[in-house]
């Protein structure tokens, strides 16, 4: 365990913690030690990490709000004393009525003076929900609902906090909270049709945003998005309800095929017109994101073309619909888009990150649309920005290793300087003013600590330590999770060079390097996506243990295409997923067989969704090395995914089909020596139950026998029961099952 954290802070308090858990570790190891159920893992989790709720940085830049007890309360950052209460949940009884509501969420107004609370939630998607909102003045103390017409969606302030608009039934609304008139302004919304205001299933999914309109910073206009998704395809779920199953459609594009048709408009709330954005002629594009300029009559809208290598972004003149052209990038492989940009007050100026030099940097951009220049530099990563204080931008690197994330800052000169180095993972959610800001630390070997900071990296008071988790964790038979390198010349990059690639792994609890363990392989293997880091645990690591406790060692890399690493390793998978990924999958399975320590004959995989995919690749191509594989809700071909994900990295099945079919497993079932789980759930509306399907299909035409479990109604994450008492039911069968299928397999007799 690395203490140097608490060195750093002189913090006497904590020290002695640390001593006396010390002390507790010595009389502990000569005691029993208890072992880990399954049940502790999926029912009723045993290590379970304290965090700051609500933590919602208020407008002054000097105090914070949280969630504590039933209350919202104010503390000031420096002194961590409380300043008021705001309002108690208990007292949220609607006029007219005797109980409080039960509010999910909420969100206060810019000036703070009202509340939007969130009841009743039922959701659509990922993100997407309606709810039934409800508004609390702070001032007069009443609580009333925000629209007595239907359940709404995506309620939202206006800045002078006069107004809320909403979207419900695929059209958009204001509510005037001074006169109570409610007004719509869109009237063409039709499901499977036309949405006003909000993303269809593919931009709320692949470009990460739900809320589809926005106020201009005067409040006088809303920009809008409408899609036209007449003319994409239905994709239909049956849901096993009744004694007559239902279908549920939806659209949903996959590769190669048509998408909707995207423009933005904008309504101006004095005139009561509605003006259409020219994003141009053509409309097989993108448009990922729009957001105000800081002139409430200046619009920007990012332009993507289909194969999203070519990004421009527009200055829309919002009374006239006029558009020019102010930042233009192309890449030879793709374009990933983000929340990353940031207009200047000047007028002039806005700042934006690109991978354009090979790795990912913040960038001065000129508004006027010539050149800019790099703020940040070098082999390494920005992987977060936080924001802009007018002197310096907040962010976070993977400067020291691509598993680590320090704080830093840069002002618009280019000068660099570290706020937090600590090791580990660290987040940092800052105050409005970037005065503090709350760091969120952890590792391997250490769980979260909230510790609240300066801007220039000073602690101001550790806030969460969670060393009753410490203390916890050391009553278990735990095996640490080691971080380790790899180096095997299968890693090589397209300039021919060979790379370490960074890995951990979990032994044992008994380990002994005289005995041969099995091995379970978790993949994810995706574009841009880690499975190593130096932070703790993940939403496996607790079953892990209980794998290790059982004599399993389990194992992860950062394969060839995951992310910090510099766009060269992120992409050398363009056109061709799943072929580096299950080749540095079969390097590492070969690598741990040399192992004198490990079973060369018993080596699993096991991964969910484009892990999955890995997966079932592992047991096709990878099934001389590869024994036993877990596969849950896979892509088992990508034509059968959708088309902004699929067709950034592999183009069109149409432009791309041996892309699209060499590496996918329902083309290889015939590979398949050894024994393999597939997993699913049939309402999975983002992996389809599809894949499940044309997998089997292949599977019994090529007499390979599998194992098979899938999960009725339940989407891509199968969470939830089917019973009165059932949250986690599904979650504890899915993981009982697949435990049960590797020890079966995977354990001596």
């Amino acid at each position: 365990m690395n203490f140097q954290i608490f060195i750093k802070m002189k913090n006497i308090k904590y020290l002695l913690i640390i001593v006396l858990a010390l002390a507790g570790m010595t009389i502990a190891n000569a005691q029993e030690k208890k072992n880990l159920e399954l049940s502790d893992v999926f029912e009723r989790p045993v290590f379970q990490m304290k965090g700051v709720r609500g933590m919602n940085p208020m407008r002054d830049g000097d105090t914070y709000g949280t969630i504590e007890k039933g209350e919202f309360n104010i503390y000031n950052y420096k002194t961590g004393k409380m300043v008021k209460t705001m309002f108690r949940f208990n007292e949220l009884i609607p006029e007219g009525e005797t109980a409080p509501i039960r509010a999910f969420n909420y969100t206060l107004s810019d000036d703070e003076s009202k509340v939007l609370f969130l009841t009743n939630i039922n959701y659509i998607y990922r993100h997407s929900f309606t709810a039934y909102y409800y508004v609390y003045d702070l001032n007069t103390k009443s609580l009333k609902p925000l629209s007595e017409n239907g359940n709404q969606r995506l309620a939202t302030f206006s800045p002078d906090a006069t107004k809320v608009a909403f979207m419900r039934d695929n059209n958009l609304f204001i509510k005037d909270l001074n006169t109570g008139d409610e007004k719509q302004f869109t009237f063409d919304g039709l499901y499977n049709h036309i949405i006003n205001g909000a993303p269809d299933w593919v931009y709320e999914e692949e470009f990460s945003f739900s809320q589809g309109f926005l106020w201009s910073p005067d409040s006088k206009k809303i920009a809008f998005y409408k899609f036209d998704e007449s003319n994409v395809k239905e994709f239909r779920m049956e849901e096993f309800e009744g004694l007559y199953p239902e279908w549920y459609s939806f659209k949903y594009p996959k590769a190669g095929e048509d998408n909707s048709i995207v423009e933005v408009y904008v309504y101006n709330l004095e005139d009561g017109s509605v003006k259409k954005m020219d994003t141009g002629e053509e409309t097989d594009i993108y448009l990922p994101r729009i957001k105000w300029t800081n002139d409430a009559n200046v619009l920007a809208i990012q332009r993507l073309n289909r194969h999203q290598n070519h990004l421009e972004i527009l200055a829309a003149n919002a009374n006239t619909g006029e558009t020019t052209v102010f930042y233009d990038e192309e890449n030879p492989y793709y374009i990933d888009i983000t929340d990353d940009w940031t207009f200047l007050e000047d007028g002039k100026s806005f700042l934006m990150t690109s991978e354009k030099s090979g790795y990912n940097h913040i960038y001065m951009c000129n508004l006027d649309g010539t050149e800019g220049k790099a703020l940040t530099s070098g082999e390494w990563d920005v992987t977060s920005i936080y924001g802009f204080d007018g002197k310096e931008i907040y962010f976070q690197a993977a400067k020291n290793s691509p598993t680590e994330r320090q704080i830093y800052a840069v002002n618009l000169k280019g000068k660099v300087r570290e706020i937090i180095g600590i090791e580990g993972t660290n987040n940092a959610n800052f105050s409005t003013n970037y005065k503090y800001f709350i760091n969120i630390n952890s590792s391997v070997t250490r769980p979260n600590q909230y510790t609240l900071f300066n801007n220039k990296g000073k602690v101001i008071r550790i806030l969460e330590d969670n060393h009753e988790l410490l203390e916890k964790l050391n009553e278990y038979n735990l095996s640490e999770k080691q971080l380790i390198k790899i180096h095997d010349d299968a890693f090589v990059m397209p300039n021919g060079e060979t790379v370490d690639i960074d890995g951990w792994q979990i032994l044992p609890t008994d380990f002994d390097p005289a005995k041969q363990y099995p091995v379970l392989i978790y993949v994810y293997g995706g574009p841009g996506h880690q499975t190593v880091l130096n932070k703790w645990g993940d939403g496996y690591w607790s079953w892990m243990q209980y794998l290790a406790q059982h004599g399993i060692i389990t194992v992860s890399i950062n394969n060839r295409g995951s992310g910090a690493q510099g766009e060269m390793f992120k992409k050398m998978t363009y056109l061709e997923l799943g072929k580096y990924e299950t080749e540095d999958m079969i390097t590492l399975a070969k690598y741990m067989a040399e192992k004198p320590y490990v079973n060369p004959d018993k080596i699993a995989i096991f991964g969910w969704s484009y892990g999955g995919f890995m997966a079932a690749n592992g047991i096709t191509k990878g099934a001389d090395y590869i024994s036993t594989a877990v596969s849950v809700a896979p892509v088992t071909n990508w034509r059968y995914y959708d088309n902004i994900y699929t067709e950034r990295y592999m183009r069109t099945p149409q432009e791309n089909p041996s892309g699209y079919d060499d590496n996918s497993p329902v083309s290889n079932t015939a590979m398949i020596k050894g024994n393999y789980l597939l997993c699913h759930g049939s309402g999975d509306d983002n992996v389809h139950y599809q894949n499940a399907m044309e997998l089997i299909k292949s599977m019994i035409a090529n007499g390979v026998q599998f194992d098979l479990m899938i999960y009725p109604n339940k989407n891509h994450g199968i969470y939830g029961g089917y019973s009165e008492y059932g949250e986690g039911e599904c979650t504890m069968h899915l993981f009982t099952k697949i435990s049960n299928f590797l020890f079966e397999h995977l354990l001596d007799e």
